[in-house]
């Protein structure tokens, strides 16, 4: 009887630890699975946000802005801002072209290549107690150029190493030595070539291109072109009095002509009655 309870107790005690065993693996399935779930979903989400920040970051982007202020303040305004640039107040920048047209119709134009942070504060600038009459974003996106450029240099760096250890060896002649160093030249000269191009669009990347356009209102537009035109009436006056004088002398010998043909035609119809 004894032995019957230790053997049905002795069960017992290894169904409960089976029981707890299963439990607990299966405890650490649904946690293992669970992580294992979550994993891709974040490794996804990290990718999609890095595809997101490689797209913005092969953006080129180019700006324009129209500023409309008085006349006499165009040329100032322009130099304000041209000053600004070269002293990188809102960061690294440098002038690429600058031009002021003055007279009755005057007008200035700035463009500059600028950090990305400081073109709303150079616009904010040049564009104070002023208005801004237009405005323009441009974007190019420079994916496909970057990766074709970082290719072709990988090739031609791989290019360049084989090249050098062939030049390590001693058993070359001298045409096959001529011929190798010619082909050294030519292939670090297109290396040189692919980094410029890659550090040029590496620049457009990480700086943006602004153009300031200043301009005088339109009602002093049109007062300037009248004012311009008061301005030309005697010489004007002077110019279509000329032409009438060349116009009159050049007609003067045809209208003789004229005259004495008709003189002519006159004369003969006169003399036909009597002579009938």
């Amino acid at each position: 009887m004894t032995q019957a309870i230790m053997r049905w107790a002795g069960a017992g005690v290894v169904a409960l630890a089976l029981a707890g065993c299963s439990e607990k693996a299966a405890q650490e399935y649904a946690a293992g699975s669970a992580g294992f779930a979550a994993a891709p979903a974040t490794d996804a989400a990290a990718r999609a946000g890095n595809s997101a920040d490689d797209m913005r970051a092969m953006l080129a982007y180019e700006h324009e802005a129209g500023i409309v202020l008085p006349a006499d303040e165009i040329a100032p305004r322009m130099q304000a801002a041209k000053v600004a640039c070269e002293d990188g107040r809102f960061g690294a920048c440098v002038v690429l072209d600058a031009r002021v047209q003055s007279g009755d119709r005057p007008s200035a134009s700035l463009g500059m290549r600028i950090v990305p942070a400081g073109v709303e504060p150079m616009i904010a600038l040049a564009g104070q107690d002023a208005r801004v009459g237009s405005r323009s974003t441009h974007a190019e996106d420079l994916a496909v150029q970057v990766r074709d450029n970082a290719l072709v240099q990988e090739r031609l760096r791989n290019e360049l190493a084989r090249l050098q250890e062939f030049q390590q060896r001693r058993d070359l002649a001298v045409a096959d030595m001529i011929a190798l160093s010619q082909q050294l030249a030519e292939t670090q000269a297109q290396l040189d070539a692919a980094e410029r191009e890659g550090a040029q669009h590496r620049r457009r990347i990480d700086t943006q291109k602004l153009t300031l356009d200043f301009r005088a209102p339109a009602g002093e537009s049109g007062r300037s072109e009248i004012g311009e035109a008061l301005r030309d009436f005697t010489g004007t006056l002077s110019v279509g009095a000329a032409w009438t004088i060349r116009a009159l002398a050049f007609l003067l010998p045809l209208a003789v002509v004229v005259w004495i043909v008709v003189a002519l035609v006159r004369r003969i119809r006169r003399r036909r009655p009597r002579a009938t």
